[in-house]
């Protein structure tokens, strides 16, 4: 049976994306089933994987506003067995129209039953915000991943998603536990990266990834050529921070080890 984790995170800049992205890749070549569901009316992560979000005609809105079978909108993306439901222009409407909607938390939940159980992992990005498709997103969920940006004020804004996360536990979703924290943007010549970093790591203790993933040119460019890291620059630290990613998230899961070809690279982004 596959897992839902959310990405969530209502600051935006923080790689939340470009964690689900590369990750999803990442998860594929290591042979597990991925689905990434692109929950957010930006679109980066369906041209993050090379779609042109301007000329999708069905997306993610069709299945959470019109009901439509969400398997029907599963697009192949650019690694081997990685798929992807897009985003496009027209989602960013859609709060408003879901907003009247009975059960409106949990149109994504229902949805997704309908193929939770054709993947090892389904990624859902979640816009940057706490409005209601974070809420679907969260409803929908096993669990969330929170990708977290070495910074100051990224402190203040983890409090206030935890809250949300204890109110949709409270309310829609009793079984979401939270994945994990991802260190993101570390820069490791400054001391705000060190001390933000043991921060969070004093407070969440071993919920925080051992993988800290870099500043990198290169996985920031990445997405302007419609690729995820390891086909754009494969031998970047981002990509070797990423591929350490993955063979960590596999460890804790119990479907990977040591042994991994990835986790060789849990030294060089630790």
């Amino acid at each position: 049976m596959g897992q839902t984790i959310a990405c969530a995170n209502q600051k935006g800049g923080v790689g939340k994306t470009t964690t689900v992205v590369n990750l999803g890749s990442y998860l594929a070549a290591a042979n597990e089933r991925v689905l990434i569901v692109d929950l957010d009316p930006q679109g980066n992560a369906t041209s993050g994987l090379g779609l042109d979000r301007y000329s999708i005609e069905r997306s993610v809105y069709d299945a959470v506003v019109e009901g439509m079978n969400i398997g029907e909108l599963t697009v192949a993306g650019p690694v081997a067995g990685l798929d992807i439901v897009p985003s496009s222009i027209a989602l960013a409407g859609a709060e408003v129209e879901l907003t009247p909607l009975e059960g409106r938390e949990r149109r994504l939940a229902r949805l997704l039953t309908e193929i939770v159980d054709d993947y090892d992992y389904v990624f859902i990005d979640c816009p940057p915000s706490l409005g209601l498709l974070t809420v679907n997103a969260l409803t929908a969920a096993d669990s969330v991943l929170i990708p977290l940006q070495c910074e100051y004020y990224a402190l203040e804004g983890l409090t206030q998603l935890l809250a949300t996360l204890d109110l949709v536990r409270d309310h829609l979703n009793p079984t979401l536990v939270l994945k994990g924290v991802v260190l993101t943007m570390f820069d490791g010549r400054t001391k705000l990266s060190a001390d933000v970093a043991a921060e969070v790591r004093r407070h969440l203790g071993d919920r925080v990834l051992d993988t800290v993933i870099p500043r990198n040119v290169r996985l920031s460019e990445a997405p302007s050529h419609g690729m995820p890291i390891a086909e754009y620059a494969p031998e970047s630290t981002g990509a070797a921070a990423y591929a350490a990613l993955a063979a960590e998230l596999l460890i804790r899961d119990g479907r990977g080890d040591r042994s991994h070809p990835s986790a060789g690279a849990l030294a060089v982004a630790s």
